[in-house]
C-alpha cells in the first residue's frame, strides 16, 4: 500500500486524531493558564507559605516525568478514590498541571524582570497592591513573557502525543490503531510526522511574527 493510498483511506481517522490533539491542547492551556497565573502570583508573594505552596507545586511538576504524572492521574488516583477513570480528562488533568507548573515559573519570571519601582510608583499613586499587578506589572511582563508562553503552547502540542499510553485517541494514538490494521509502521508514521510538523511549523512562524512586533514596538518606545 503506497503512502496515497495510505492517506485516502485513512485521512478522516487522521484528521480526527488531529482534531482530538488541537482540543486537548487548546482546553489544556486555557487551564494551565489559570494555574500558571494563579501559582506565578504566589511564588512573588511577600508571605512565605503562598511562595512555599507554589514552590512545591512547580518542584513536583518539573521533577516527574510527565508520562509518570499521566500513569499516576489516569491509574493511581482512581484506584485510592473508587472512582473510573476516563482517558480523555485524565489527559487534560495531566497536561494542564504540567503546563501549568512551567507556565508558573514564566510569569514568575516575568514579573520579577519588571522593575520593583513600577510597582512603588503605582502604589503610592494609591493603587491597591492586586489592581497595581493587573494594571501595571502584568501588561508589562506579557510582552516580556509572550515568546515564552508560545513556545509552551507548541511543547504542551507535542506533549499531547505521550496520552497515547493511556489510550487518548490523539493524533499518535490514531497512527497506533491504523499500523496495527495495515502494519504500514514507516508510511504511517511518517504521514503523523508530517501532520505534526506543519502544525508546530505554523506556531513557530506566528510566535516569530509575534517577537518581530514585540521587539519593534520596544524599540519604538
Amino acid at each position: 500500500m503506497s503512502i496515497t493510498q495510505i492517506i485516502v483511506q485513512y485521512w478522516p481517522r487522521l484528521l480526527e486524531g488531529l482534531a482530538l490533539t488541537v482540543e486537548i491542547t487548546i482546553i489544556s492551556l486555557f487551564i494551565a493558564g489559570i494555574l500558571g497565573l494563579v501559582f506565578g502570583l504566589l511564588s512573588v508573594s511577600k508571605s512565605k507559605i503562598p511562595r512555599a505552596i507554589a514552590l512545591v507545586y512547580v518542584d513536583i511538576v518539573r521533577g516527574t516525568p510527565l508520562l509518570v504524572q499521566a500513569f499516576f492521574i489516569y491509574f493511581g488516583v482512581p484506584t485510592v478514590l473508587g472512582i473510573q477513570s476516563d482517558s480523555f480528562i485524565s489527559g487534560i488533568i495531566t497536561l494542564s498541571l504540567n503546563a501549568g507548573g512551567y507556565l508558573a515559573e514564566i510569569f514568575r519570571g516575568g514579573i520579577e524582570s519588571i522593575s520593583k519601582g513600577q510597582m512603588e510608583a503605582a502604589r503610592s499613586l494609591g493603587l491597591p497592591y492586586g489592581m497595581a499587578m493587573r494594571s501595571v506589572i502584568l501588561p508589562q511582563a506579557v510582552r516580556t513573557m509572550t515568546p515564552a508562553l508560545i513556545n509552551q503552547c507548541i511543547i504542551t502540542l507535542k506533549d499531547t502525543s505521550l496520552l497515547s499510553v493511556i489510550g487518548v485517541a490523539e493524533l499518535t494514538q490514531t497512527g497506533r490503531l491504523i499500523i496495527a490494521n495495515n502494519y504500514e509502521s514507516f508510511k504511517v508514521w511518517a504521514i503523523v510526522a508530517v501532520m505534526y510538523f506543519v502544525i508546530i511549523m505554523i506556531l513557530s512562524k506566528i510566535s516569530k511574527r509575534i517577537e518581530r512586533k514585540m521587539s519593534y514596538g520596544k524599540s519604538e518606545n
